[in-house]
């Protein structure tokens, strides 16, 4: 298992708290963004920059995702394309999307573009804050225990 990070607008506590867990747990973990992340000094930690464009990143990280993956992204058709290959995702606020889940919130995002597209207002997330980091980190906590440790 690795882990896959989407990590061009990945708030900085999620990367702590990434970088954290794959170190305890001696588990690959893989930027991947449109520049070069700077990772801590480790054989686990990998950079990989693409070049800039829409779902550049994304399709790096479809093409080199293997069973058993785990990805890190709030990008919804991303995570719905990892759940098809038969992986997990995990969104920075702590949502997991998998099997059960990722059809429900790619409507929901669906039905909210079209609101949009059609001139309603429908606000935006609420601001990023450090509950949401603990919820994050809980449920990173929760799939490691069911995928990972033995």
């Amino acid at each position: 298992m690795r882990i896959l990070v989407d990590a061009d607008a990945l708030p900085n506590d999620i990367k702590t708290v990434l970088f954290r867990a794959a170190r305890r747990e001696a588990i690959e973990l893989v930027m991947v963004a449109n520049s070069y992340i700077k990772v801590p000094e480790s054989d686990l930690f990998t950079s990989i920059a693409v070049a800039a464009g829409a779902d550049v990143a994304d399709d790096k990280i479809v093409e080199i995702l293997a069973q058993g993956d785990l990805v890190i992204t709030a990008d919804i058709p991303l995570a719905d394309r990892v759940v098809d290959k038969g992986c997990c995702a995990i969104d920075p606020r702590g949502q997991l999307l998998d099997r059960e889940t990722i059809k429900e919130r790619l409507a929901t995002r669906d039905f909210l573009d079209q609101l949009r597209s059609s001139g309603v207002d429908t606000g935006g997330p609420s601001s990023f804050s450090k509950r949401d980091v603990q919820k994050f980190a809980n449920q990173l906590d929760r799939f490691l225990a069911k995928y990972w440790r033995k």
